[in-house]
Formats: C-alpha cells, sequence, structure tokens
C-alpha cells in the first residue's frame, strides 16, 4: 500500500481528495490534516510515500512545513493560488493541482506520482532543494530550537553565518541554528538586501556601517550594532557593486 497524508485547512477540499482517491486502490490515507503541525506530526509519525499539501494554511504555509522535514515524501501540491506553482516545482513537487481540479486532472497527477514510483523521475525529487524561485524571496525563516517551532522575520536578520551543516541567524541580539547551508540562504533571500560577503557569512547591507583594511589585503566590516565580519577577495567585488563604489 502507498501511505498517503492529505494536509489542507479546508475539511471539503480534503474529502474531495479522498474521494478522487477511492479509484486507487493502492493508496491508503492514513491521516487527513488541516493545518502545518498537525502535518508535520502525522508525517513523522506515519512516514507517508506521498502527501497532498495546500500551501496557503493557518500557523505555518506548507512549504514552511516542508522546510522542517528533513527527508520530505513525495508532494502534490493542491491549493487555489496559481502564484506559488514555480516556486512548488523548484520544490520538486510531483505536480500542482490548482483548485478546482477534475477527477480527470487528479488522475493524471497520480500518473505523475506512478513514474517517480517506477524511478524516472527519481533522480529530480531527491535532487538538491537548495533553489527556488527567484522573484520569490523569503520573509519569515521557520526552524525548530529545543523541540519548540520558531518563526524568525527576515526583516530582522543582520548576519548569517555558516556554521558546519548549519547557518547561524543573527537577529535582534538573538542566534538560531537552521539546519541549511549558506548556498540555500544566498539563493532565497532579497539580493537588494543582503549580500555574501565571504565563504562562510552573507550580511544585510543596511548593517554595514562601514569597511576596513585588515592584515595585508583584507578587509572586514563593521556593523552596525558591533562586531567584524571579514570579507574575501569575491565578496569585496560583491561588496562594492551592492554598494556602487
Amino acid at each position: 500500500m502507498i501511505k498517503t497524508i492529505i494536509i489542507d485547512d479546508e475539511p471539503l477540499a480534503g474529502q474531495l481528495v479522498e474521494e478522487y482517491l477511492e479509484v486507487f486502490p493502492d493508496f491508503e490515507v492514513v491521516a487527513v490534516c488541516h493545518d502545518g503541525f498537525d502535518g508535520l506530526k502525522a508525517i513523522q509519525q506515519h512516514e507517508p510515500d506521498l502527501i497532498f499539501l495546500d500551501v496557503q494554511m493557518p500557523r505555518i504555509n506548507g512549504f514552511e512545513m516542508l522546510e522542517l522535514i528533513e527527508c520530505p515524501p513525495a508532494v502534490i501540491f493542491t491549493t487555489a493560488f496559481d502564484e506559488y506553482a514555480v516556486k512548488a516545482f523548484d520544490s520538486h513537487a510531483v505536480d500542482y493541482l490548482l483548485k478546482p481540479f477534475s477527477q480527470s486532472r487528479f488522475d493524471e497527477a497520480i500518473r505523475k506520482f506512478s513514474l517517480t514510483e517506477n524511478g524516472d523521475m527519481v533522480q529530480k525529487l531527491l535532487a538538491s532543494r537548495d533553489v527556488v524561485g527567484k522573484e520569490d524571496y523569503a520573509s519569515r525563516i521557520v526552524l525548530k530550537e529545543k523541540g519548540e517551532i520558531k518563526v524568525v522575520q527576515v526583516k530582522d536578520v543582520e548576519y548569517l553565518e555558516a556554521n558546519d551543516d548549519f547557518v547561524n541567524i543573527h537577529s535582534k541580539g538573538s542566534k538560531y541554528i537552521k539546519n541549511r547551508t549558506l548556498k540555500f540562504f544566498e539563493s532565497v533571500l532579497d539580493p537588494r538586501d543582503f549580500v555574501r560577503v565571504h565563504r562562510s557569512y552573507i550580511v544585510r547591507i543596511s548593517e554595514i556601517t562601514s569597511v576596513e583594511p585588515y592584515e595585508k589585503e583584507g578587509n572586514v566590516l563593521r556593523l552596525r550594532k558591533g562586531g567584524a565580519i571579514p570579507v574575501s577577495r569575491s565578496g569585496m567585488t560583491k561588496l562594492k557593486g551592492v554598494l556602487g563604489v
């Protein structure tokens, strides 16, 4: 059996997916959830093969929920909003169903999932999730800290620092740790607000107060709230570009 979870804050929409699945006897719905937190718990409990996921939901949205899953299952998005399609496919979604969708359109999505099960699309689904739509920059960062889910507003982030396989996020005097790479954040943060100045640092441009020489040909950034951050040669080139100097 193919274990399936439906996550949608609209009960009728969830029921419709269940009804459409009835013609596919190999699929077993092991949970129906109505927000991202419950969906996250259900995924951890049941380890499904496939989830049907709405985008806009209370508390955390579908994309933020996926961020909290280390190895997410296959995903078919179900939403009334077409503007998230690019981001959905960049997140390696199997398909994107725009509400209201018919049984025939639903069946097409199931066929695409079957292709992944046969191996034809497995590489695409397992590829790096570090790429997102360039026009859809992050406005908040969702992470887990001591078992609790926290939301950090990007507008409050001062700088990010590489920490082995994690990233330290410095915001309003606090430090948060996210299981991501600086490469990922470089792709999701607005380049008009942030610049990568070093292989280990991304800095909010408005936090920079000065650039000072440091040992031989090196440079350091001075930040508005104190502290100094090293600048690499390539980082200095990027910095000059964004500062227009």
